[in-house]
Parts: structure tokens; C-alpha cells; sequence
């Protein structure tokens, strides 16, 4: 194996022409330093990497292995999660704070060390502690190996565009406030593209993206959602979209005018600068919300622009965006969404189930003597609100440290009613650090049902550690014995960032191929907050192969 190290300032370029044919030990130096930056109309210090927002982009080739040295030079306690990045017997790396590793303190650093196996596609990175991933984020950028193709045409470019939400205010205290009072937070003021939200009210001098294009040429627009707690619409004015890949999974491809991407989501998507006589055409990302949810607003601008055209004298065609209500428009994206499954990528849906579960989603009440209403608002998973742990699960779980958590997180709900109906008498829940165990290469199946608890709501539920086939989805109460009859078991869309539907449910399968803990919770960061979150642990199997590797040396102490 070659060993290749670069310079920061060189290395993503290196990163973008690796010729070896072998597979590389990648290195990245991720410094954490507070960066004043000004967005609209407004300067602020952010928690920044390397002092870019967005964060640098990661990238590698499948089978390479990454080594991030992640340096804290700021006041908060840190981690960083390599979103969808499987971790296979590498969960030391997988970065959730006191799930896989207590986090790195101010002045420490720690060294994510992990091979990206069998995967190629965009992912991202992402602070796991607090509302860090506000600021805290970046791109993975995973190529196929070298002589692999595409299993579409090759586009002429690649363009990473991370979607996001910004605060006037500092996050951390938008989110403290919301504990203090036990109410939900003040919405963002604004969305963006790459860091910059475009034109917005009352700061009209704020500057856009622009992506330039030429004429005839396509390009494959690297597309990830690092909203804190939106799910978001994307169009470009009078072009179409082909989906090819979504969560670093290929996908049969088809043409939209409109991508469906909730926080924690990445889509891969083709854009042919097919208008012959060029100009200038408006990028929108806006929220999609069909729940009396507060949310915000604002359309996030870019502009498309042919380079064939005058960027400051070509007028720009506006794009419409969707009510934020289209849930038809939304389920028409999510119901296009196939496995590629070929023979080189096949969809290995199980068929043989070992662990048959039902997660109902919910929001309650709990009391809060202290908070404005005397109740604040609560999240669950079968009725448990998850309790963080003082020590990380992994560690507890590798050295059978007693008295961190329990193994008896219920398969089932305890108390069934009508989930999607009336509201239950009782909405408050219980607290507990409960997981639930799974033996190796175990198989799954995971019906995620939303409920009214206090209102339906979309759910993107995002799942460490593993991959998994969304095998159907629908309105209302799951229905165990007629809904299975109607599941895609054939080239069911693979993921790690599964929406549930708003008044409904969503079944996902998956094979517990990979020792360690690995959390599950919802991406909307205001709900895991809250305590929408649980874990399983996956024992080890037989042989050093099957097993979880020991802990690094230079992990991290609480």
C-alpha cells in the first residue's frame, strides 16, 4: 500500500489526480478554530475548520484509507462524524460524541483513522456534538477505483454544493435558549448554498453562489443537505436534473425537475447546459414542511451561468419554488427512487428476517418545573427519550463497563394506539439509555412509524455504521399483514438517511454485518436534541475478521 502525505494547502489538489493504481493512506489535518465571517449583512465568529465555511472537502478512492488529524483549538468539546462512511470493525472513527468516543477536549486532538470499503459516491462530514454541524461540515467526495467507471456518462465536471441554514445569532445559544425555556428554537434566518444565502431580505448586497457553465456540456452537481432541521426543495430554472446516486448508492437514473433532500441526504444529479443560446438561471433551495411547523422561509439563491453569456448584464430567469407544503411534489421524487441493482452493483435486499421491529417516531411532554409552560417538549423512540452517557457506549461495550446502559430497548411499542389518530392521554415519555442488541450478520427489518403525539411530522432518520434498503413506505398506521405484501424487494433504493412520511411509515432492511455500537436518531438536530435517538449494539462474530478492532491509542478521555 502507497503512503501518500501532502501539505494542506496542496492536498486537495493532489487528492483530484491520484494516479497511483494502488489503493493510498490519505492524510487531512482538520485545525478547529473560531473565524469571524460575515453573512447577511452581519460579521460573527463561527466555529470553522481550517477557517473555510464549508469546510474543506475530503476526498479518496474506494478501498483508499483516511487518517484525519482533528486538532481542537476551540472552547467547545468536539467530534466529527464521516456521515455515512460505514466504519467496518472501525467504529473508534465513526465520531458521535459519548456514543463511539468520549470528545476531544479543547487543545487535544485525535486522529480518525478508517478505510473507505466497497463505497463510492458523495457523503459528508460533520460536528456530532452540540449544534456544532451548523458551521462544522464539509464534503466527502469518494471515487470509484481508478479504470472504474460511472455507470452513466462521464460528466465534463464535478461540483459539490452544500446546502445549509444560517443563524444571525450564535447556534449554541439559540439552542440553549430553546432547553432553558423548554420551547422549539428560533428558525434560521436564512438558507445557503456553499456559505452564501444570495439576495435576502434587508440585506440585498449579500452575494450568491454562481456555478458557470458552457453550452453542451453536463455536469454532475454533488448535491448534500447540511440543514440542522430542514428538509429542502432543489431546482434550477428551465433545466432538468437526472438522479444517478443518492447516499454514495447508485441509482437507476431519472430526470426531475424538482430534488427532494432532507438534512443528512446526498444526491447526485446531472445537469446538461442544454439552452443553446446560454444566460442566466436561478438555483432555489427551499423548505419543504407539510406539517404547521414553523420553519424558514427564505429561498436560498445560486445562479447557473453560461459562460457564453454576460454575467452582469444577462437578466436571471427565476425559478419558482414549490409551496413548502408540496408533499406531492416530494412523494413524486421519493417514490422515483430505485437501486441501480446490476450485476456489478446489486441490491442485496434480505429476504430472511431475524429481528422483525417497530419504532414509533413521536414528540411529547415532559414536566420541567423551570421552563415557561411548566413542560418542555420531549422526542422518543417507542416512547424512550434517550439519556446521553457520561462514557461512550463502544467503550463501555468493548470493556464491559456495567452501569452505562441497558440492553432492553423495546423491539415494540409498550403502550400500541392509534399512532396516526387521536392524541394519547399521556404524552409524556420515559428516559432511559437503552440499546438494543443485535447478534452478528443478524438480519433486520425496521418499520419506523410516525405519530400525532403532538403533531405528524417528516423524520429523516439517518443510521450509523450501515447501509440499508428502503422496502417500502406509506400513509397512516403500518399494517403488518397486508402493507409486507406490497414491498420492493427487487431494487428497493438503498440508503443511510431514511424520511419518514408525515402521518406515516417508512420499512427499512439491513444485515448486521459490522461489531460495534451504532447510533440511530433523527437528522432534524432540534429532535435529537430532544432525545430522538437510540443505539444498537452488534456483537462481534467468529474470528478477529468479524470482531471490533481495539481502541486507538490517542482516543480521547471524558
Amino acid at each position: 500500500m502507497k503512503v501518500v502525505q501532502w501539505i494542506p494547502v496542496l492536498m486537495l489538489v493532489a487528492c483530484l489526480f491520484p494516479w497511483s493504481v494502488e489503493s493510498m493512506v490519505r492524510h487531512y489535518k482538520f485545525n478547529v478554530v473560531m473565524k469571524n465571517t460575515t453573512r447577511l449583512c452581519s460579521t460573527k465568529p463561527i466555529v470553522t475548520v481550517n477557517g473555510q465555511f464549508p469546510g474543506p472537502t475530503l476526498i479518496a478512492r474506494e478501498d483508499d484509507t483516511v487518517l484525519v488529524k482533528v486538532v481542537n483549538h476551540v472552547k467547545y468539546n468536539l467530534s466529527i462524524h464521516w456521515h455515512g462512511i460505514r466504519q467496518l470493525r472501525t467504529g473508534w472513527a465513526d465520531g458521535p460524541a459519548y456514543i463511539t468516543q468520549c470528545p476531544i477536549q479543547p487543545g487535544q486532538s485525535y486522529v480518525y483513522n478508517f478505510t473507505v470499503t466497497g463505497q463510492r459516491g458523495t457523503l459528508w462530514w460533520h460536528a456530532h456534538i452540540l449544534w456544532l454541524r451548523a458551521t462544522v461540515h464539509g464534503a466527502i467526495v469518494i471515487l470509484p477505483k481508478l479504470g472504474v467507471p460511472y455507470p452513466f456518462p462521464k460528466p465534463h465536471k464535478e461540483v459539490v454544493l452544500v446546502l445549509g441554514e444560517w443563524w444571525k445569532s450564535d447556534v449554541e445559544a439559540v439552542i440553549n435558549e430553546a432547553l432553558k425555556s423548554g420551547l422549539a428554537p428560533n428558525v434560521s434566518d436564512a438558507h445557503t448554498i456553499n456559505g452564501y444565502p444570495g439576495p435576502v431580505p434587508r440585506c440585498s448586497s449579500q452575494r450568491g453562489y454562481t456555478l458557470t457553465v458552457e453550452s453542451g456540456k453536463t455536469y454532475m452537481l454533488r448535491i448534500i443537505n447540511a440543514a440542522l432541521n430542514e428538509e429542502l426543495f432543489f431546482k434550477i430554472a428551465g433545466h432538468k436534473l437526472t438522479v444517478v446516486e443518492v447516499d454514495a448508492a447508485y441509482t437507476k437514473p431519472f430526470k426531475t425537475n424538482t430534488i427532494v433532500i432532507a438534512p443528512g441526504q446526498s444526491t447526485n444529479a446531472l445537469l446538461t447546459a442544454d439552452i443553446a443560446n446560454g444566460g442566466k438561471y436561478m438555483l432555489a433551495v427551499s423548505p419543504f414542511m407539510d406539517a404547521p411547523i414553523a420553519v424558514d422561509n427564505v429561498t436560498g439563491t445560486a445562479t447557473v451561468h453560461y459562460s457564453s453569456s454576460n454575467l452582469s448584464s444577462t437578466p436571471t430567469i427565476l425559478a419558482s419554488a414549490p409551496a413548502t407544503n408540496a408533499t406531492p411534489v416530494a412523494d413524486n421524487f421519493t417514490d422515483s427512487l430505485r437501486s441501480l441493482n446490476s450485476k456489478k452493483y446489486p441490491a442485496k435486499v434480505p429476504f430472511k428476517i431475524d429481528h422483525s421491529l417497530l419504532f414509533t417516531i413521536s414528540l411529547g411532554i415532559n414536566p420541567c418545573s423551570t421552563c415557561i409552560n411548566g413542560s418542555r417538549v420531549a422526542a422518543d423512540i417507542n416512547n424512550v427519550s434517550f439519556v446521553m452517557p457520561k462514557v461512550s457506549l463502544l467503550q463501555a461495550h468493548f470493556f464491559n463497563i456495567s452501569g452505562v446502559f441497558t440492553d432492553d430497548f423495546p423491539g415494540k411499542p409498550l403502550n400500541q394506539y392509534n399512532y396516526t389518530g387521536i392524541q394519547p392521554a399521556n404524552l409524556q415519555t420515559m428516559r432511559g439509555t437503552k440499546l438494543y442488541r443485535l447478534t452478528y450478520n443478524s438480519t433486520v427489518e425496521l418499520v419506523l412509524q410516525d405519530t400525532g403525539m403532538i403533531t405528524p411530522e417528516n423524520h429523516p432518520i439517518h443510521l450509523h455504521g450501515f447501509n440499508f434498503f428502503v422496502v417500502g413506505r406509506g400513509l397512516g398506521n403500518f399494517n403488518p399483514q397486508k402493507d409486507p405484501k406490497k414491498f420492493n424487494l427487487v431494487d428497493p433504493v438503498e440508503r443511510n438517511t431514511v424520511g419518514v412520511p408525515s402521518g406515516g411509515w417508512a420499512a427499512i432492511r439491513f444485515r448486521a454485518d459490522n461489531p460495534g455500537v451504532w447510533f440511530m436518531h433523527c437528522h432534524l438536530e432540534i429532535h435529537t436534541t430532544w432525545g430522538l435517538k437510540m443505539a444498537f449494539v452488534v456483537d462481534n462474530g467468529k474470528g478477529p475478521n468479524e470482531s471490533l478492532l481495539p481502541p486507538p491509542s490517542d482516543l480521547p478521555k471524558c
